[in-house]
């Protein structure tokens, strides 16, 4: 399978494919902003991808060889890798001394140890920690950033509050321990460019967890690290699996080091349980939005770069909690321009919770790791993969794109004549939302008006009716509603992909219709159309 994977990949190269900036590294920050050498803002947009089962190796090589699977990375659109790792894998001497083939004989894997050795021959009798290294050294040799995250300190599946992994002080996580393994892993890539940060712990939790230890060891965690790889950017989560980091809100931290500082956040759909499934979505959004920007979204504010680290969805498309999350979270991401990173490029595991190739619903890559296992998800979420502003993304003024959060498309014009359409927002108009509640197009006298119920929304240069005018409505900020006549309608999208106005729907109490299609999110940018960079 991985030699049939392999020539489809090669198939692919002959398209035209969009890579990523590649950045002046190191990095450091700016403000609420990740930015290079130069000063230039690099958006980091990540897929995680994980070491930290009981195998403690890298998932997917016993499927595709590793320089197929960093070339796959890059071609859809990731600049850079979340890459797990135990805290075992640097200070156990047992766990340490294993080869990769060993690892798997320990555990019974006999059909993943013949994939391996097909797909990464090179590989295979490496110790763990070379056998990470390799794969470090592939994406670095594909121009692809890696983050190294410590996920857990003894290899298995996370998270639980109770499985000794989860707060400073529980049965796996020793704090001394765990601070002679960050200074150990950050020592091992001193001098590594495409290491670019190290997460210190992931999802802290349980019954132990409390304030003043975690500034008491996170500082002391953090210093280690810097102290050890002074290149890397220092990225700190909070409490409550990663969801609160409020308290920073009256106390920073206080590091002898500056401009490397990051923090991070998780948000999933069961972070709010059912919510949105028996809630209405436009409600659960807003009240969603306003307790992330509580806990943690006050950081950007504060002029503190913020990373979500991990978000992600069954990507066989049919949970409607996923779904109607999803529509919320991309918009969310469009309007703070947020550096993340997408939970998980694995199709399927080794071994997760006793089950051998487990399918990862998740995973961006299919079960083979062959195929992309959704590919308009990547496609909604391709927009957000390049910076919309920051440092050294002055391309145009300060503008807006009217961004489709269900589609990840913004919405365009093909002439003055034409309907308005969905299409890239690399080819969107520069719009002005005006004190007058008009939508402009911007150096142009041409504004977006109403004309009825299913009717294409369209341009004129009468902008002084109500028919003219747009107010974001309901808790989610996102109905874009006019007036025709006596009638309120909103902007809306048909089967075509035309930009219509139809009845204003699902506003509140109603749990039973999904309103994503007429969600829209005026985004700030000003990049230029087309403005991608291609591999140097």
């Amino acid at each position: 399978m991985g030699r049939l994977c392999f020539f489809y990949f090669l198939s692919i190269l002959s398209l035209p494919i969009i890579f990523p900036a590649v950045a002046a590294l190191p990095l450091h920050t700016s403000s609420r902003w990740i930015v290079d050498e130069a000063g230039q803002r690099v958006k980091l947009a990540c897929v995680n991808w994980v070491t930290n089962l009981e195998v403690a190796v890298v998932e997917g090589l016993s499927k595709q060889p590793v320089d197929t699977i960093s070339k796959r990375i890059l071609s859809m659109g990731f600049n850079c890798v979340r890459l797990t790792w135990p805290l075992y894998l640097v200070t156990n001497d047992s766990l340490a001394s294993l080869t990769v083939r060993q690892s798997f004989q320990s555990l019974g894997l006999s059909e993943a140890i013949a994939g391996f050795q097909a797909n990464n021959p090179s590989i295979i009798d490496l110790s763990l920690i070379q056998a990470y290294q390799a794969v470090v050294s592939s994406l670095g040799a594909n121009k692809v950033m890696v983050i190294l995250d410590n996920h857990i300190s003894k290899p298995g599946w996370c998270c639980s509050g109770s499985d000794g992994n989860g707060f400073f002080g529980d049965l796996y996580f020793n704090p001394d321990l765990w601070i002679q393994g960050l200074a150990r892993m950050a020592a091992l890539f001193n001098g590594v460019p495409n290491v670019v940060g190290m997460s210190l712990r992931n999802e802290l939790r349980g019954p132990r967890q409390n304030v003043k230890d975690w500034y008491r060891y996170m500082q002391g965690g953090a210093e280690v690290v810097h102290s050890a790889n002074p290149d890397v950017l220092v990225i700190l989560s909070g409490l409550g699996y990663d969801k609160g980091l409020s308290f920073i809100r009256n106390q920073p931290m206080n590091l002898t080091f500056t401009e490397k500082l990051v923090y991070e956040m998780h948000w999933y759909e069961f972070s709010d349980k059912k919510s949105w499934e028996s809630g209405n979505p436009n409600q659960v959004c807003g009240r969603v939005v306003n307790n992330m920007m509580r806990l943690s979204g006050f950081l950007l504010e504060q002029g503190w770069p913020l990373i979500v680290s991990e978000f992600g969805m069954d990507l066989r498309g049919n949970n409607v909690n996923d779904n109607r999350y999803m529509n919320c979270f991309l918009a969310l991401v469009a309007e703070l321009d947020l550096d993340w990173a997408i939970w998980t490029l694995a199709g399927s595991y080794y071994l997760r919770e006793g089950i051998v190739g487990l399918n990862e619903f998740y995973g961006v890559l299919d079960q083979n790791w062959c195929e992309t296992r959704n590919a308009s998800f990547l496609q909604r979420i391709s927009a957000l993969q390049s910076p919309f502003q920051g440092p050294g993304l002055l391309e145009t003024n300060l503008h807006k794109v009217i961004f489709h959060p269900s589609t990840g498309l913004c919405v365009l014009r093909k002439s003055w004549l034409d309907p308005l359409t969905l299409g890239p927002c690399t080819s969107s108009d520069f719009w002005k939302y005006t004190p007058q509640k008009t939508l402009i197009v911007k150096g142009t006298y041409f504004c977006l008006q109403a004309e009825g119920l299913g009717k294409p929304a369209r341009l004129s240069i009468t902008c002084t009716d109500p028919n003219s005018k747009w107010e974001a409505i309901s808790d989610s900020k996102m109905h874009l509603s006019s007036k025709v006549g006596k009638d309120s309608v909103c902007l809306d999208v048909d089967s075509n992909n035309i930009v219509v106005t139809n009845t204003c729907k699902c506003l509140s109490r109603d749990n039973m219709c999904d309103p994503g299609s007429q969600w829209f999110k005026l985004v700030d940018s000003t990049r230029s159309p087309s403005s991608a960079v291609f591999l140097r």
